[in-house]
């Protein structure tokens, strides 16, 4: 059975970019598409359930965010599509599935819906990964240029405030973004899980564990947050080779 989608959006633009996206999965048809939020709150609190819907946050009359606070219920999986990174934190709050920061590729709508509905087998794309493995980020230190970050080369993310720093194989980055945005684009990766209340790390960059301590391969240094201790310990369980004299 089709997952059965609805894409509300006041940029017809945007609609059509997902509605191409939409055409090369197989288990996927669009319900409804709106440009009127005001119309899509009518419509879908009286109509039926859904699987998905798409959503941006910033348009007229009335908000992404205030729109899903009505009509969350209708759907299983609520995914936010914006331009906008300072919407991420508020997304979270509203029980978001996912945050999509727009000009997003098919690979990473792909990869979404691929994590969303795991046993849901989209259009296959065997360089999804490769296609989209990066990201661009405003680079506090280099008078603000935008500097690339590949996914597998970060070891860990820092909280800083109103900012977070960024600790790659080869340098560090300072960008004014919220961990918790950066907690949303990382979701999609099984990789990285938040250690501390003021850390995200990347669990195959551990080098070394030492009770609560994590030592990654930087020489940084990360305590284990009492509340994430559990998911930490059972990764490191599961990668632990065991004999008989343990």
């Amino acid at each position: 059975m089709k997952l059965k989608c609805i894409v509300i959006d006041d940029d017809i633009h945007a609609i059509n970019g997902i509605k191409s996206y939409l055409n090369t999965l197989s288990n996927i048809s669009l319900y409804k598409a709106y440009t009127d939020p005001l119309q899509a709150l009518t419509e879908i609190t009286g109509g039926p359930d859904v699987d998905i819907i798409f959503m941006d946050v910033d348009m007229p009359m009335i908000s992404g965010i205030e729109l899903s606070k009505a009509i969350r219920f209708k759907t299983t999986k609520l995914i936010f599509t914006t331009s906008h990174s300072k919407y991420a934190y508020e997304a979270f709050e509203m029980n978001a599935s996912a945050y999509l920061l727009k000009p997003y590729t098919f690979a990473r709508f792909a990869e979404t819906l691929n994590r969303l509905f795991p046993q849901s087998p989209s259009h296959p794309n065997t360089s999804i990964q490769q296609e989209d493995d990066y990201f661009f980020v405003r680079n506090r230190n280099e008078k603000n240029s935008l500097i690339k970050v590949r996914y597998n080369d970060i070891v860990a993310v820092e909280s800083l405030q109103n900012y977070v720093r960024i600790y790659t194989l080869n340098e560090i980055i300072v960008t004014y973004i919220a961990l918790s945005e950066i907690k949303i684009i990382l979701q999609n990766y099984s990789n990285f899980a938040q250690a501390h209340r003021s850390f995200i790390i990347a669990k195959n960059h551990i080098e070394k564990v030492e009770g609560n301590t994590l030592k990654m391969v930087n020489n940084l240094t990360v305590n284990v947050g009492n509340s994430y201790k559990d998911g930490i310990q059972e990764y490191i369980k599961q990668k632990t080779i065991r004999t008989n004299r343990s």
